[in-house]
């Protein structure tokens, strides 16, 4: 079956979804101990939040870029995931989803979240034909983010580095098996719709 051009690609539950982040590791220890994002944590700051660890793999390096070195998996509830895209505006303008240039910044600048696509990554971290979904969140949904959704966080960059040298290795049946299990995550259309820039 043929991947369509946009999709929510998650590891998901019925009540929660699997995001990504890469913090250095004076916020990310912390954040995986505690369970929760530390005082250090900005809450007045845009955070990106990646469903697909691949795409996560990408743009930390593995865990290898300054200030990304602790990957962390966060489960957050659908309700709020949820929330932060019914409050989404798409980062970039869009001919036949906004009406012009101005009505869209008019919208940016209120909205709480923005939405990105960008290309879904293979487990060389190579570019898809297909783009996965990355959300970003800044005022309200940042605060609810890190002191409201947040079921648990993980450290998983050791996994990450254990894929990452099974990929060097040539392994890459291994290296998949290893991968999170990321499923479409089921939405409305009428959701989606507006973000499907």
């Amino acid at each position: 079956m043929e991947e369509p051009q946009r999709r929510i690609r998650a590891a998901h539950s019925e009540s929660t979804i699997t995001v990504y982040q890469a913090y250095s590791p004076v916020i990310g220890l912390p954040a995986a101990q505690e369970g929760r994002f530390p005082t250090a944590w900005k809450r007045d700051r845009m955070t990106w939040i990646k469903p697909s660890f691949l795409w996560m793999m990408y743009r930390c390096g593995w865990g290898t870029k300054p200030g990304q070195e602790t990957i962390l998996a966060v489960e957050i509830s659908r309700e709020g995931f949820e929330w932060a895209l019914r409050h989404a505006c798409l980062s970039h303008y869009a001919r036949g989803v906004h009406p012009d240039r101005a009505a869209w910044q008019r919208q940016l600048k209120r909205a709480p979240t923005r939405v990105q696509w960008d290309p879904e990554r293979d487990l060389r971290l190579q570019p898809m034909p297909y783009r996965s979904l990355q959300l970003g969140l800044s005022g309200e949904a940042a605060r609810r983010y890190a002191d409201e959704w947040t079921i648990s966080i993980r450290d998983v960059t050791p996994i990450a580095h254990e894929i990452h040298a099974l990929v060097n290795s040539g392994d890459m049946n291994s290296a998949a098996r290893l991968l999170p299990q990321e499923h479409p995550y089921p939405v409305e259309d009428d959701l989606l719709a507006p973000l499907d820039g």
